[in-house]
C-alpha cells in the first residue's frame, strides 16, 4: 500500500507584514441594532453525563447561528418551537423580523438525550438539518431569499441512530446523478476505554443519492462510513466532489473497517512489527525543518543531555549515542540559549508515544525549538539567533527568558489529514506542530471551508485545494498579530472573519465583541511621533458592547456586518461602511 505523503504548508512571504506596528484603539462608534425574538433560541445545555472536554467543545461551545454563505447577510437559527427562523438583511435601518422557513415535524423536547439542532447549507438550493434526536433531513429549498421561488421541501428523512450534529455537508452531481454527503459528529461512550475519558468521537460520513424514478424524485442512503478518534476535530470537511475528506485534529482519526478488513489489517500489522521504526522523521519547507524522535520508556530529565556550540547541536541520552547531532546552517548565539522544563498536561498512550520534536527556522529570525515529552515532564529547548545590526553591542537583541505563556503551545501532535473516499486511507498528512488552530471560515461556498492557524504571532488563513495534490493548501490571507491577540482573550467563545478577510472578530461569552480591522490606507496625513515618519496605513481595534445580559450563543461575520445571537435577541453590528 502506498504510504501517505508528508506535506507542509507553504507560507507566502508577500502576505506577511514584518513591519506591522500593532492595532490602534479606535473610539469611533459602531452602529448596533437589536432585534427581540418571538421565541427563545432552542439552547440545549450539557447533561451531567456530558462532562468531558470533548462534550464541551462539540456541544457546549456550539454556534447556534448559521450563516448562509450562498446568500450573504442571511442567517438562520432554530427556536424552542422547533421553527427554523431566517433573518435576511438588505438595509440596516429597515430589516424585518425573523421569518419561519421550516418547522421540525416532531416535538424534539420530549427526547431526554437530545442535542442541539444543527443546519448546514450544502448548496444554493439544498440544506441538511438534524433535529438533535438522531433524525437527518435533506431539504430542497429552491432559491433562498426569494419568496416567490423559496419552498423548503423534505426529500429525505431517516433515523440514523444516536443523536448527532452536522459538521459539514456538500451537494454534487456525478454521472448525472445528484448526491448529498454529510459529516455527522457524535461523542459516544467507549466501554473499552478504561484509562481515558471513557468516550470516543465518531464522524459518520453519509452519502445520500437520488434514486431513479420516473415521476417521483426520491433519495436513499448510498454509503455510510464511520471514522473514530479520541478528540473532537477542530476542522472536518468533505471535498466538493465527494471524493475526499480533510480533518484537523489533536488525536488521529481512522475508518472503522469490517471484520475481513480487520483481519487483513492484523496480518499487515504482523509484517509491520517486524520492521524497525526509524530513529526520527523529518519534513522540510522553505521556512522550517521539523524532526520528530521516538524515545524509549522510563526516561527521566536527568537522562537527557543537550549541548550547544556556535554551529552545532547535540541531543543525547546518558551513555548512549546521540539521538540528534548536526551542524547548523548558520552561527547561533549559544551563550543566550536556554531550555526550560514544564509540566506535561497531556496523557501518554501506548509504548512509543514519547516524542522529541525539533524545529529549525531559517528565516530572518533564526531559531531552534526542541520539545522532548516523557511521562511527567515536557522539556522545551529554545535557541534564538537574530541578525544583529550592531554586533558590537553588549546587550543581545533578544532575551529568551522574556517568552510569555501564550508563546508556548503544547498541542504538538495536531495534524491535518486528507482521507481518500474510495480507499479510506490517508493520502496527505501535515504535522501542524505549534501552529495552533484558531477558527474556520467560508470564503467561497463552492470551495471547502478555510481554516486559520497561528503562525508565530500572526494568524494565517489557508484555503484547501483538493484538486491540486502537489499544493493542497494555499495561504490566502494573514491577520496580523491575531495569533498573539487571541491568546490574551481568556473569555473568548467564537472567532470569525468575513469572506473578504478585511477584519477578524473575537466574541466573548458575554456582551463584548473585539474587531480587528486590517491595515487600510489613510485619507489624511499622519506621522509617527517617535520617528517623525509619515504613516501610510493603520490597523484599528474596535470594541462593541451589547446591551444584553444573556450569554452569547451564536456569532457570524459578513463583509459589512457582524451577527450576534443571544437567548432572546439578535444583534447586528455594522462593521464596514466602505466596500
Amino acid at each position: 500500500m502506498e504510504a501517505a505523503a508528508n506535506c507542509s504548508l507553504r507560507v507566502k512571504r508577500l502576505l506577511l507584514d514584518p513591519k506591522f506596528e500593532g492595532y490602534k484603539l479606535s473610539l469611533e462608534p459602531l452602529a448596533c441594532y437589536q432585534l427581540g425574538l418571538d421565541s427563545a433560541v432552542a439552547e440545549v445545555k450539557l447533561r451531567d453525563d456530558q462532562y468531558t472536554l470533548d462534550h464541551m467543545r462539540a456541544f457546549g461551545m456550539y454556534n447556534y447561528l448559521h450563516l448562509d454563505s450562498w446568500y450573504q447577510d442571511n442567517v438562520y437559527y432554530v427556536d424552542q418551537l422547533g421553527r427554523v427562523m431566517n433573518l435576511s438583511v438588505t438595509l440596516d435601518t429597515a430589516f424585518r423580523k425573523p421569518r419561519e422557513v421550516f418547522r421540525l415535524p416532531s416535538d424534539v423536547t420530549a427526547c431526554d438525550n437530545r442535542l442541539c439542532a444543527s443546519i448546514h447549507f450544502s448548496s444554493s438550493t439544498w440544506v441538511t438539518i438534524s433535529d438533535g434526536t438522531g433524525s437527518l433531513f435533506l431539504i430542497k429549498t429552491g432559491k433562498r431569499g426569494d419568496a416567490a421561488s423559496e419552498k423548503w421541501e423534505i426529500m429525505f428523512n431517516e433515523e440514523l441512530g444516536s443523536p448527532f450534529v452536522i459538521a459539514h455537508s456538500v451537494s454534487f452531481v456525478k454521472s448525472d446523478v445528484h448526491s448529498v454527503a454529510g459529516l455527522l459528529l457524535r461523542v459516544e461512550k467507549d466501554e473499552l476505554d478504561a484509562k481515558g475519558s471513557g468516550f470516543h468521537v465518531s464522524l459518520e460520513w453519509v452519502t445520500i443519492t437520488e434514486v431513479d424514478q420516473e415521476d417521483n424524485q426520491r433519495y436513499e442512503i448510498f454509503k455510510r462510513r464511520v471514522l473514530q478518534g479520541k478528540s473532537v476535530p477542530h476542522y472536518a470537511a468533505i471535498e466538493p466532489d465527494g471524493d475526499g475528506l480533510m480533518i484537523v485534529s489533536y488525536k488521529p482519526f481512522k475508518f472503522m473497517q469490517d471484520e475481513e478488513n480487520q483481519l487483513e489489517k492484523k496480518e499487515d500489522g504482523k509484517i509491520a512489527d517486524k520492521k524497525k521504526d526509524p530513529v526520527y522523521y523529518w519534513q522540510q519547507t522553505e521556512d522550517d525543518l521539523t524532526v520528530t524522535i521516538h524515545l524509549p520508556q522510563d526516561i527521566t530529565k536527568d537522562d537527557i543531555q543537550v549541548q550547544f556550540s556556535p554551529d552545532h547541536i547535540i541531543v543525547a541520552l546518558k551513555s548512549q549515542p546521540p539521538l540528534v547531532e548536526g551542524k547548523l546552517c548558520s552561527s547561533i548565539d549559544h551563550e543566550s540559549c536556554t531550555w526550560i522544563i514544564r509540566d506535561n498536561r497531556f496523557k501518554t498512550e501506548g509504548k512509543n508515544t514519547y516524542l522529541a520534536v525539533m524545529t529549525l527556522y531559517y528565516a530572518v529570525n533564526f531559531s531552534i525549538i526542541l520539545c522532548i515529552r516523557y511521562s511527567r515532564f515536557s522539556v522545551h529547548l529554545i535557541v534564538f539567533w537574530f541578525q544583529n545590526p550592531n554586533p558590537d553591542k553588549e546587550n543581545p537583541p533578544c532575551n529568551a527568558q522574556e517568552l510569555e505563556e501564550c508563546d508556548i503551545f503544547l498541542e504538538d501532535s495536531t495534524s491535518l489529514c486528507r482521507f481518500d473516499g474510495n480507499t479510506l486511507k490517508i493520502t496527505h498528512v501535515v504535522n501542524l506542530g505549534s501552529n495552533q488552530y484558531l477558527f474556520s471560515a467560508v470564503v467561497d461556498p463552492k470551495e471547502m471551508p478555510c481554516f486559520c492557524l497561528r503562525h508565530d504571532i500572526d494568524a494565517l488563513l489557508w484555503q484547501p485545494r483538493y484538486d491540486q495534490p502537489d499544493n493542497m493548501w494555499e495561504h490566502i490571507a494573514t491577520f496580523n498579530a491575531l495569533g498573539y491577540v487571541q491568546a490574551s482573550k481568556e473569555d473568548k467563545k467564537f472567532t470569525a472573519c468575513p469572506p473578504n478577510y478585511s477584519y477578524a472578530a473575537i466574541c466573548e461569552c458575554l456582551r463584548r465583541v473585539f474587531i480587528y480591522r486590517q491595515p487600510t490606507p489613510l485619507s489624511t496625513v499622519l506621522y509617527n511621533r517617535k520617528e517623525g515618519r509619515q504613516v501610510g496605513q493603520v490597523a484599528k481595534q474596535l470594541v462593541a458592547t451589547l446591551e444584553a445580559s444573556d450569554p452569547i450563543l451564536g456569532f457570524q461575520a459578513t463583509n459589512e456586518r457582524l451577527f450576534v445571537l443571544t437567548t432572546k435577541s439578535l444583534f447586528l453590528i455594522k462593521v464596514n461602511t466602505e466596500n
